[in-house]
């Protein structure tokens, strides 16, 4: 069978009837004296393909005995309709060639997840998985044709800094050739110096977090969407993700439906996305909600996953929460000038328990109240020294937000755990494979 000839097996199910050729990988196999049922996926889509014993020649069948899940196969035949068949159509075998007979496969159903872990490598090829990659893939190009739409120029910066932006302790240190250096957290400070120049700019690049979490949403490389403008103020920075957030969501639903179904999310809970106004409430606001559910914080504490997940319960969209205590938030955030107590900065909460999704604010632009934070915190201005030149010629009111890919991704998918929104997760438990 020549290259051309061969179908992925979504586009031979659309074909219908008469004869195909397919190949990929065995997912399921059942065998009897008379029948071999093999369903065949690849990366559109599974079939049902039956051999028939009396239709195909003695080398095929003994071939067709031997083989294993994920043994790799092409084989032609004719595709009929057939509602008893996993995805409603059967091929009748008539041509079969085995490309490698696969060895027992280590992955069964019932197995734990740390297992699955141990064997992501493996794991990657069930359904489960390569739905949630589609749907990666569908938001990480919606990320960049939202900002591109816009006007925004994609901007790299480096993933080996010399200091921290944000808080030291959650910051992987290396030798730098003899010096310390760390893995960067954000490219944020780099992306400030780079908006007196381009004005406007994004990136979706790996971030590094040291902290040590356990938990269902963290990792400790993700991926991260960033975005960073000159002349954009408070009220623009929350629209900003409002819309990013509602692009990916209408992206998913429009390219997605299949993925969906196979991952049995409920797409009903996505649609308030589209249709709704996200809820913007401050840090006090918020407070009084946690109260009336007798959950009580003092002033100035910063929200647990707790309370943003009993937040969430209130709402079918993702929450802005503004206004946050200075004292719990970075040393870059501008304080507000109504309220000295409090920063221009947000975090988006995701609905339905998923946590902060994005993380954003107008950037202060004095430079004594930045040093004055960075001591607070302990750090040496001395070492930003670069970084503070950017409001020393030309400053201009700016901003801008990380969103973590992954929690966006596990959020969308319905995952019960963040690392399975991304091929190969990093924890501080885990480094392979």
């Amino acid at each position: 069978m020549k290259e051309e000839q061969y179908l992925p097996v979504k586009e031979a199910m659309e074909k219908g009837k008469g004869k195909v050729s397919i190949r990929g990988w065995v997912y399921r196999e059942r065998k009897s004296n008379q029948y071999i049922f093999l369903v065949i996926r690849d990366y559109s889509d599974i079939i049902q393909c039956v051999i028939k014993k009396e239709n195909v020649s003695e080398k095929i069948w003994k071939a067709a005995e031997k083989i294993l899940i994920e043994s790799s196969v092409m084989l032609s035949g004719t595709i009929k309709e057939d509602t008893r068949a996993p995805t409603g159509y059967e091929i009748q075998v008539e041509d079969l060639e085995v490309v490698h007979y696969a060895e027992n496969f280590p992955v069964a159903e019932g197995q734990s997840y740390e297992y699955l872990l141990d064997v992501r490598h493996l794991w990657l090829r069930s359904r489960k998985l390569t739905a949630v990659l589609k749907i990666r893939n569908t938001v990480f190009g919606a990320i960049h044709e939202y900002f591109r739409s816009l006007g925004y120029y994609e901007f790299h910066s480096p993933s080996i800094i010399g200091q921290a932006a944000e808080g030291g302790s959650t910051l992987f240190k290396i030798d730098y050739f003899g010096k310390e250096a760390y893995l960067t957290q954000t490219w944020q400070l780099y992306a400030e110096a780079a908006i007196f120049s381009l004005e406007k700019i994004y990136t979706i690049a790996p971030s590094f977090r040291a902290e040590r979490s356990k938990t269902s949403r963290h990792l400790t490389e993700y991926w991260h969407a960033e975005v960073e403008a000159a002349w954009l103020e408070f009220e623009g920075i929350q629209d900003l993700g409002e819309g990013l957030i509602k692009h990916i969501v209408q992206k998913v639903l429009e390219n997605n439906k299949e993925e969906l179904k196979i991952l049995e999310r409920d797409v009903k809970k996505l649609e308030p996305v589209l249709k709704k106004k996200f809820p913007r409430v401050t840090y006090d606001d918020v407070l009084k909600i946690l109260e009336k559910k007798n959950i009580e914080i003092p002033w100035g504490k910063d929200l647990r996953t707790i309370e943003e997940d009993k937040l969430s319960e209130e709402f079918d969209t993702p929450i802005i929460v503004t206004r946050y205590p200075k004292e719990v938030k970075a040393f870059y955030m501008k304080e507000d000038p109504k309220n000295p107590k409090v920063v221009l900065g947000y975090d988006m909460i995701g609905p339905e328990g998923y946590g902060e999704l994005i993380g954003g604010s107008q950037r202060e632009t004095s430079i004594e109240e930045m040093e004055r934070k960075l001591k607070e915190e302990g750090a040496d201005p001395s070492k930003y020294g670069w970084y503070l030149d950017t409001r020393r010629y030309g400053s201009v009111p700016h901003s801008g937000f990380g969103m973590g890919v992954e929690r966006v991704v596990s959020w969308i998918c319905g995952l019960d755990n963040i690392k399975d929104a991304i091929p190969f997760p990093r924890t501080m438990t885990r480094i392979n494979p």
